[in-house]
């Protein structure tokens, strides 16, 4: 038996938005053997342009009983049936999360009639209930109401009942089959294309657009958990809404999945990424010329537009670094903003300093010795490769850091010599580096010695 369901709501996601009006039709696969139907009242406001849309207006609710006084006979209709409705995953994820506040589980399977529709009856130019019904001659009456929708879908779905020669719907409600589970516009086919394997994926709206870049150890699994449960939250219903394909770059190993996720974000920006747009290390020495034509070395916040001579996570940390150049090269504590008051250097610190906070060390010698701490500084940045496994047996994969940065990664034949690092560079895709980039190749590193070479 189907259950065939419809609903009209105060919004676009469950869990801030009530059902205002739900029609359901049992189908025994050949016909609708009963229906059931009513207004509800979701206890809150209904927009006004929910009411243009519908024609439900406050007014005609007000009488109406609330959800949880119908919760009950819902759940008996739907909660052994298979449900079905088109763009079953919202009609769903409202029912299952309203039915959940009045204390009831509903699990049952679900069939999606977009998603047949395009199985059954491909190359139509949209799959909405409106379009469909106008190609496929399906009289649909009292359109946006809960019952007028319902009845045009119970019919559509009898054809596609009818036309199913392939027996996609029996597929579609095997035990195995998470197709169901996928929004209504993904293709199967996409998901079958995804390995088994570390990499970066896209997913794409309907023009598309990249909407969101995940990285995975696991392409295919990883994708398929961004449609399991059913959260009815406006973000994630939203999200999944406007997926419409999703395509990937297989990487050889989990950190070069990391890097090359943090590099897409950062160039294609999609609007929902979040957290690794927001990841920036958040102070950088500074260095600058005074008015006396001392070189001066300060750790200060990182602002907008600034280019920091390095990056530090905090501000103690590069603290810690700039008092160990002062003290291997006897730079002016004063002048380095250790010491913050407008004296000479004095206290235990004060024998670091020659003399160039009060003019009796001349700003040509000084600078000479501040220049040389900052390369000393770059020098010390560690410069290796990482090799690690590549995507095939035959192959192996390169990471290149050069004094601290990112260069690039890549792929070269296992039995590959590398001779010099030119040569290893022309085989390399160079990357943009970054601080969280660095840290995670340094990380690693440290990790696993094993896989470096200097």
């Amino acid at each position: 038996m189907y259950a065939i369901v419809d609903i009209e709501t105060t919004g676009g996601h469950a869990s801030a938005n009530g059902i205002t009006d739900i029609a359901i039709l049992l189908h025994d696969g050949e016909k609708v053997v009963h229906q059931y139907e009513t207004l509800i009242n979701p206890g809150v406001s209904i927009p006004a342009y929910i009411s243009a849309l519908t024609g439900i207006s406050d007014e005609m609710v007000k009488n109406a009983p609330s959800f949880r006084e119908v919760a009950a006979d819902i759940y008996d209709l739907i909660g052994d049936k298979v449900f079905v409705a088109h763009n079953v995953n919202f009609d769903y994820s409202f029912l299952k999360y309203h039915l959940s506040l009045a204390g009831f589980n509903l699990q049952c399977k679900k069939l999606c009639t977009v998603r047949l529709g395009r199985k059954i009856f491909p190359g139509f130019s949209s799959y909405s209930l409106g379009k469909l019904c106008s190609r496929l001659n399906i009289v649909l009456e009292n359109r946006h109401r809960a019952g007028g929708d319902a009845l045009a879908t119970a019919k559509l779905f009898s054809m596609l009942l009818e036309k199913d020669e392939a027996g996609q719907i029996l597929q579609l409600l095997g035990r195995n089959s998470a197709e169901q589970r996928l929004p209504p516009y993904l293709q199967k086919e996409d998901i079958d294309k995804l390995p088994f394997s570390p990499g970066v994926y896209y997913f794409k709206n309907q023009k598309g657009d990249v909407i969101y870049v995940g990285k995975a150890i696991n392409l295919r699994k990883r994708v398929l958990s961004h449609f399991a449960g059913n959260n009815p939250g406006r973000q994630r219903q939203e999200f999944l809404k406007n997926i419409h394909s999703v395509s990937f770059t297989e990487c050889g190993t989990e950190l070069m999945a990391f890097i090359l996720e943090a590099v897409e974000i950062k160039r294609i920006w999609p609007s929902n990424n979040r957290a690794m747009k927001r990841f920036e290390q958040s102070f950088g020495l500074y260095l600058y010329e005074d008015q006396r034509g001392y070189f001066r070395l300060i750790i200060d916040k990182k602002k907008k537009g600034s280019s920091p001579l390095f990056s530090f996570n905090s501000l103690l940390e590069g603290t810690n670094v700039l008092i160990s150049l002062m003290k291997k090269f006897e730079l002016c504590p004063k002048l380095c903003f250790i010491q913050r008051n407008n004296e000479c250097c004095n206290g235990i610190l004060s024998h670091y300093c020659r003399g160039a906070c009060n003019g009796e060390e001349d700003a040509a010698e000084y600078n000479a010795r501040v220049e040389t701490a900052v390369e000393d500084l770059k020098a010390a940045l560690p410069s290796f490769m990482l090799l690690d496994k590549g995507r095939t047996v035959e192959e192996q994969s390169i990471i290149l850091m050069e004094q601290g940065n990112v260069y690039g990664m890549g792929y070269v034949p296992r039995n590959y010599t590398i001779s010099d690092v030119n040569s290893v560079k022309a085989l390399l895709h160079p990357h943009p580096s970054n601080d969280y980039i660095r840290n995670m190749v340094l990380n690693h590193a440290s990790r696993f010695p094993e896989k470096v070479r200097f």
